[in-house]
């Protein structure tokens, strides 16, 4: 029996409709949310002790460093490249104790750390105790991507860095005024013993820089770059070069760290919170406050963390008076902040 054409007509417009409205809906299905997250050190930071000159500055630079990170991710670029251009932004600026603006050491010479980790094949590189690289972070990635290692230290990770094409800069570069004269300070004032003690550190500034990004692919990038603690000896080295204290990323999350390194280290401060967000299957912003707000209040350690989800949900929990951190995310988050409460 023939079908009458008005039924075939009808089915087959029926069928069309359909696959419109699915092809549609392929079109229109939102992407993956994508966001960025960074710091510029913890500490004590108050208002009444900073300039508007100053807070100015601070908030100029950390805007700049967020907008070129972000714009890596808006364009569909991964979040390692996100986190390195946002970090190099900030190692070239004297404002922060990363590349241009580290701190010295008892010896009167810059011994840089950083490191870096990507969620999708929980790669990682780092290097610590360098004194001659302009952009650390871009070092560390490439232990990352272009070695057999995860840490390389002092002279082998610049033979390394010369190997892999690097410009070794002059140790004149890293001299800033401001940071001389912290270390003069400090020598002044305690001739008699020369590490930083506990009580000038709780009064100082952690000047980490750190970025954590999450890209439309899903994939999540830490990384983290330090000076280091002024007045520092026999090659010691904080937590910001140590996977899973200073950076750590996963999946689900991803953290850059800034405080009193010991601390940090001993209470694998990065680790842990991740951990309780695939572990415990809570949100980020809960684990990092019992990490920071209550494990290492504890022990006595100082500092703050930031970080986000796989969902892009941002996290930033400091137990001192300030820390210089800003988000930008794809949902229409965005803000630059520095003091607590703010």
């Amino acid at each position: 029996m023939t079908m009458p054409i008005t039924t075939k007509l009808f089915k087959t417009l029926t069928l069309t409709a359909l696959l419109a409205t699915s092809l549609s809906a392929l079109a229109t299905k939102p992407e993956r949310p994508y966001g960025l997250v960074i710091h510029g050190g913890a500490g004590t930071i108050l208002k009444k002790n900073m300039t508007a000159e100053a807070e100015k500055a601070y908030r100029e630079k950390l805007d700049e460093a967020l907008a070129a990170g972000y714009k890596v991710l808006e364009q569909g670029g991964s979040s390692i490249d996100a986190v390195k251009a946002s970090i190099v932004i900030m190692e070239d600026s004297p404002l922060f104790n990363a590349g241009k603006g580290a701190v010295f050491t008892h010896e009167g010479v810059n011994e840089l750390d950083a490191s870096i980790m990507y969620s999708k094949d929980l790669s990682a590189g780092a290097i610590a105790g360098v004194s001659h690289i302009k952009n650390p972070i871009l070092l560390a990635d490439t232990v990352r991507t272009d070695s057999v290692h995860v840490m390389m230290s002092r002279e082998g990770a610049e033979e390394f860095a010369k190997e892999q094409g690097f410009e070794l800069v002059d140790t004149k570069y890293f001299f800033t005024q401001r940071r001389w004269d912290q270390l003069e300070k400090v020598l002044k004032h305690t001739p008699e013993k020369p590490e930083l003690s506990e009580d000038e550190a709780k009064n100082s500034k952690f000047g980490t820089v750190g970025a954590v990004a999450l890209d439309k692919n899903g994939n999540i990038a830490a990384a983290t770059s330090t000076g280091g603690m002024t007045n520092k000896r026999y090659g010691r080295i904080g937590d910001s070069p140590v996977i899973g204290a200073g950076t750590y990323a996963d999946k689900n999350c991803g953290v850059s760290a800034t405080g009193h390194g010991e601390y940090f280290i001993r209470a694998a401060v990065t680790y842990d919170i991740c951990a309780r967000v695939k572990y415990k299957q809570q949100g980020i912003q809960q684990s990092a406050d019992e990490v920071i707000h209550d494990k290492l209040v504890e022990m006595g350690g100082d500092g703050g963390v930031i970080g986000l989800d796989a969902g892009a949900n941002i996290m930033a929990s400091f137990n001192t008076e300030g820390m210089y951190h800003g988000w930008k995310t794809s949902n229409g988050q965005q803000a630059i902040k520095i003091y607590k409460g703010e």
